[in-house]
């Protein structure tokens, strides 16, 4: 008895000496390991964060201050706009243009990107590229949502405006890409190319902690992540893997938000995929704003991404704001067996 209560006495105190790193004080660190580092993309990446909290708190009190439903209009990419998305936009784009840091913004929701006015005396070096709100259509059931972000460093002169070229960019010229879960837990993962990082929120405190350093996709995965509703729209290659994970008895898990499904595969491994259908013969999913910043993510976290062409997604060049792409991503071993069913089975192009 008395040792039960001396080893419970033992890991508070252990858990209690335990220092808080929060994400302010990790991305400061963080800067200090660059020798030119101007401090504007930690500026900037602290902006990310209190735009996420504020995000948050409204995704969990939604229902009852009515932002939840349909807001009777469509977005570029042919969905529907939810209240909240508009929010969410409304608030990211408010938290990014205050600090200066930044000479335009690219949003899911908007048709056309941002340019922001200058701040007198300052230079804006960076363009981000925002989905405010993915997976807005499991809000009404309370299933989890997510926030993408990406950032380029700009190719126009700091002296003017920002123009297209900013963000056309491929995705291995990302600076820092990263993603919001709000879930039962809210958590931020971010990367700048330097490994994967996440920051779990303390609502008792306010401030997003280190909870998941150097993230890693583990070498085994049970799981595949795939729309399979759709199987009979389907080319033969995608059908052809996916009744090869079912004989392997691989669990299927689809949320329908690309950071929660995307997210279970960071911790448990497994592969996600979203091909092309006949509806949607490019895919679904938009490139900048969704397949290169996550592709990123997996990447760093020693995964794997390519799309259905076998070309790797971070060396796509983008040819417009809303460009779709279809996308495998995970576990590389799985990932690779997926190109292997691609080159045996797909149609001749």
């Amino acid at each position: 008895m008395g040792k039960g209560v001396s080893l419970q006495h033992l890991n508070h105190n252990e858990f209690s000496m335990k220092k808080i790193v929060t994400l302010d004080e990790f991305i400061i660190n963080s800067q200090t390991t660059y020798s030119d580092s101007t401090g504007q993309l930690t500026r900037l990446l602290r902006d990310l964060g209190i735009a996420a909290k504020i995000i948050n708190r409204e995704v969990n009190l939604a229902g009852l201050v009515n932002i939840i439903g349909v807001a009777n209009v469509e977005n570029q990419s042919g969905d529907e706009v939810k209240k909240l998305d508009i929010f969410a936009n409304e608030r990211m784009m408010e938290c990014l243009t205050m600090s200066g840091e930044v000479c335009g913004i690219a949003s899911e929701e908007l048709e056309d990107f941002v340019k922001v006015p200058k701040i007198p005396g300052k230079d804006s070096n960076y363009v981000v590229i925002i989905d405010p709100l993915d997976g807005s259509s499991n809000i009404d059931v309370n299933v989890s949502v997510g926030t993408i972000f990406s950032i380029f460093r700009r190719k126009s002169p700091a002296t003017g405006e920002c123009d297209i070229n900013d963000f056309l960019q491929k995705g291995s010229e990302l600076v820092a890409a990263g993603y919001v879960l709000y879930g039962t837990s809210t958590i931020l993962v971010y990367t700048t190319g330097e490994g994967v990082n996440g920051f779990t929120l303390d609502p008792s405190i306010g401030e997003f902690c280190l909870s998941h350093p150097n993230i890693k996709i583990p070498e085994r995965g049970n799981y595949y992540s795939v729309n399979q509703g759709y199987y009979l729209k389907f080319d033969l290659e995608m059908r052809r893997y996916i009744d090869h994970c079912s004989d392997l008895n691989l669990g299927l898990r689809y949320i329908g938000s690309m950071v929660s499904d995307i997210h279970r595969i960071m911790f448990h491994g497994g592969i996600f995929l979203y091909p092309s259908t006949r509806k949607y013969p490019k895919g679904k999913l938009r490139l900048l704003y969704e397949c290169a910043p996550i592709s990123m993510i997996v990447e760093q976290a020693g995964g794997a991404s390519m799309d259905c062409n076998l070309k790797r997604i971070l060396d796509l060049s983008p040819g417009s704001l809303h460009e779709r792409c279809t996308v495998v991503m995970g576990r590389p071993a799985m990932v690779k067996e997926m190109k292997e069913f691609i080159e045996k089975y797909s149609a001749p192009k």
